[in-house]
């Protein structure tokens, strides 16, 4: 049995395909958790909505310790995260999925470990690849069997939020190797590390970033486009949940704090 958790994003808060799922809180030392829980073909899924079912908490506000903490206790060992992100790379246009494969971090106030008390100590966790090779590769697998322009690799820039970037910063971001910029993959994908679990952000492009648009960024514009991506979201999670073969990748995340005793709840 698998143990995945499917991380739903703008657009994805509330998806239909799990209406029999059993709903939980789930305590953890940094605040409640939300999730939904349930079984498909065989696999245990949990959802886990990132900005609350009706959109309601902003990118910088997310507990995002308290979340991981939760999957990690339900035993996660997979999470499949969604993302509406802007472009900075003109290959990549509106509509298209992209499979991040690394990222660059410019977020500025947020707690982004689960190590920062004398009683939990300190670690220093590998981050040379913040996507797992293996989940991503299974990603790809199934983008492959559908009718979608997407892309195999991709920096995912991470800012503060919740502002829209600005021009100067969208430039230089591109001028550093970004090619798409959002407001949550950074810590959500670090402290899934930390917790040894294998992490995946299967992002969509909904507009070009600022300076790059012609016309001034909108949440509104962000949430229409990704409607229109939604139901190819759908099945592209549905063939990931059933894809139960194996991929001949070997990824460290399982043990990325092996050198520290391993991950403790």
């Amino acid at each position: 049995m698998r143990k995945i958790a499917i991380i739903g994003g703008t657009g994805v808060e509330n998806p239909e395909k799990f209406p029999n799922f059993v709903e939980k809180i789930i305590e953890t030392p940094y605040g409640q958790a939300k999730c939904k829980i349930g079984e498909l073909n065989g696999n245990q899924v949990v959802f886990l909505s990132r900005h609350g079912v009706d959109h309601g908490i902003a990118p910088h506000k997310i507990n995002y310790r308290a979340n991981m903490w939760a999957l990690k206790s339900l035993g996660t060992e997979e999470i499949f995260a969604t993302t509406a992100v802007g472009s900075l790379n003109p290959e990549m246009k509106a509509g298209h999925f992209v499979v991040c494969d690394n990222a660059l971090d410019f977020t500025k106030s947020r707690i982004n470990t689960f190590y920062d008390t004398p009683e939990r100590g300190v670690v220093h966790v590998d981050f040379t690849q913040p996507y797992c090779p293996r989940i991503r590769a299974k990603v790809i697998r199934c983008l492959e069997k559908m009718d979608v322009t997407f892309h195999k690799t991709g920096v995912y820039v991470c800012t503060e939020g919740p502002r829209f970037e600005t021009a100067a910063e969208i430039k230089a971001y591109a001028m550093l190797g970004g090619d798409l910029v959002g407001m949550t993959s950074i810590p959500e994908s670090l402290l899934a590390r930390e917790a040894e679990m294998c992490y995946a952000n299967c992002s969509i492009v909904t507009n070009m970033a600022a300076g790059i648009s012609p016309t001034p960024l909108s949440h509104s514009e962000v949430v229409g486009a990704m409607a229109k991506s939604i139901e190819t979201m759908g099945t592209l999670i549905d063939m990931f949940l059933a894809d139960n073969e194996p991929v001949d990748i070997i990824c460290g995340c399982p043990e990325a704090l092996k050198e520290f005793g391993g991950f403790k709840l």
